[in-house]
């Protein structure tokens, strides 16, 4: 999948995904069976003070997954195999380290239409996109970043932020996912964000599967 270049140290997805590990790639298998653009970089780092306006940092929060070690780690291959065979763009060594929303916050309930779009800020340059997935973040963390962005989030925080363009896999909201839920919702989210980019499609998925559950 290529992404089309805007200008110097600029570049323009579709979607980005934030985080290389398993919730990332399954996200991005699922994008790329339905033709949607995405660019994968690795998580977030933890910024210093003084950020300008619109604009968020995550923590890296790496949860312990000891219980389903061995299966998240024969998913994960198989999903590094189905990404290096379907050309996905997977860049293991970008590292987001800021994320700014263009267009400024929305001066209505966040389920009202706002046109905005997402930059990426990474230390080789900005991806920009309309639709942005994180994954390994914590509940209260993401609040606190919808807040920064001066959006006022209700009980349901997964809305909230499907309503500004920002998606959820592999975060739990007291412990880490399984890998069966962590596929749910990478099937989930790539079949929301498809729905946006090609309303008027039906569902059109490309080559290859991701039926690679152990029995």
């Amino acid at each position: 999948m290529s992404s089309t270049p805007m200008n110097v140290g600029t570049e323009q997805t579709t979607t980005v995904v934030i985080g290389t590990g398993l919730s990332g790639l399954a996200v991005a298998a699922e994008l790329r069976r339905r033709g949607v653009d995405s660019i994968v970089v690795d998580g977030l780092d933890i910024l210093g003070a003084g950020q300008p306006a619109n604009t968020a940092s995550l923590q890296r929060c790496d949860a312990a997954d000891s219980d389903s070690l061995r299966e998240r780690n024969e998913i994960l291959r198989h999903l590094r195999i189905y990404a290096a065979s379907h050309g996905m763009d997977v860049r293991n060594t970008t590292r987001a380290v800021q994320l700014t929303m263009v267009g400024g916050a929305p001066t209505g309930p966040t389920d009202e239409p706002f046109v905005r779009q997402w930059e990426v800020h990474t230390p080789t340059g900005i991806l920009l996109a309309d639709h942005i997935v994180l994954t390994r973040c914590a509940h209260s963390q993401l609040r606190r970043m919808l807040n920064d962005f001066g959006i006022t989030v209700g009980r349901n925080l997964v809305s909230a932020m499907r309503a500004i363009g920002i998606y959820l896999v592999g975060v739990g909201e007291l412990i880490t996912p399984s890998p069966k839920e962590v596929l749910r919702q990478a099937k989930t989210v790539g079949q929301a964000i498809s729905a946006k980019v090609n309303p008027e499609n039906t569902p059109n998925l490309l080559t290859g599967s991701l039926a690679i559950l152990p029995a």
